[in-house]
């Protein structure tokens, strides 16, 4: 059998200390949400939530998946699949807060 190499050309290396950053950001932004959904902001609860995930996962996408590090292509796939869902979401969402 033949042995697989993978040779991208575009080497990186990240600290240590980024990924233990990212992770307290990612432990404080879910502590924030809990604690909105406690206090009880209505309608804003969902809207602060959707938020802070979609932080919570820019940051899983850029420093965990390697998302930063990766081609334009690749990152413009990625972005016209966020735009795509963020309509979905927002025509959802105005559909539901209209026909109540």
């Amino acid at each position: 059998m033949s042995e697989q190499t993978h040779e991208h050309g575009h080497g990186h290396v990240v600290p240590y200390g980024k990924y233990v950053f990212i992770w307290l950001a990612l432990i404080a932004f879910t502590g924030i949400t809990v604690t909105a959904a406690g206090i009880g902001l209505g309608n804003w609860t969902i809207v602060l939530a959707l938020a802070i995930a979609s932080a919570k996962s820019w940051f899983v996408l850029n420093y965990f998946m390697h998302l930063r590090y990766e081609d334009a292509v690749f990152k413009t796939f990625i972005a016209v699949a966020f735009i795509t869902f963020a309509i979905f979401i927002t025509f959802t969402f105005w559909d539901y807060s209209f026909t109540r």
